[in-house]
């Protein structure tokens, strides 16, 4: 009986964090907590691939082989729309691109704004994606809790061609 648990192999759920261009260490570090990490094996995701944009801290990998998260990181790759489609649940800085194709790809989405850098528009985005029924919205400091809390059950498709007054607020962000 134990050969057939061990030929049981658990469902590979990754979850791809994507800050795009910017330098967004507080998300990154966010991410690397054991809080987060435990919250995601909570909720059953397997692996963390983090794209670290221009940022300086470097997150620990792991290899995830006792029964913690697998854990991987890269600084650049022009493939990042593979990893949204390969991701099993998307955690965006505010000001991604990533935001809208994660959407149209149906998947799961958590969008961080960025304390560092927080300014009124970036306000007005956080406030405009809240109240969207596709996707959760948080802060570095509450990605834990919206972690432990969400239902991706519980979301509903993304309505296309609906993303005007969020694209507007995304391109008015400095860059």
């Amino acid at each position: 009986m134990g050969d057939t648990e061990d030929n049981v192999k658990q469902e590979k759920k990754v979850v791809f964090v994507t800050v795009g261009t910017t330098l967004f260490d507080a998300l990154v570090r966010t991410v690397d907590t054991k809080e987060v990490k435990q919250a995601l094996i909570r909720k059953g995701y397997t692996h963390l691939v983090i794209q670290m944009g221009r940022g300086s801290y470097t997150p620990t990998k792991s290899d995830g082989e006792d029964g913690s998260l697998a854990v991987d990181y890269f600084t650049f790759s022009p493939s990042i729309a593979d990893h949204l489609r390969s991701a099993s649940l998307v955690i965006s800085h505010a000001g991604s691109g990533s935001i809208f194709e994660t959407l149209r790809l149906g998947k799961p989405l958590i969008v961080v704004v960025n304390e560092d850098l927080m300014d009124n528009h970036q306000s007005e985005l956080a406030e405009e994606l809240a109240e969207r029924k596709h996707l959760y919205c948080a802060h570095p400091q509450t990605l834990h809790q919206t972690i432990s809390d969400m239902n991706v059950e519980s979301l509903l498709p993304y309505p296309p061609g609906d993303a005007t007054a969020v694209a507007k607020l995304i391109n008015r962000l400095p860059t």
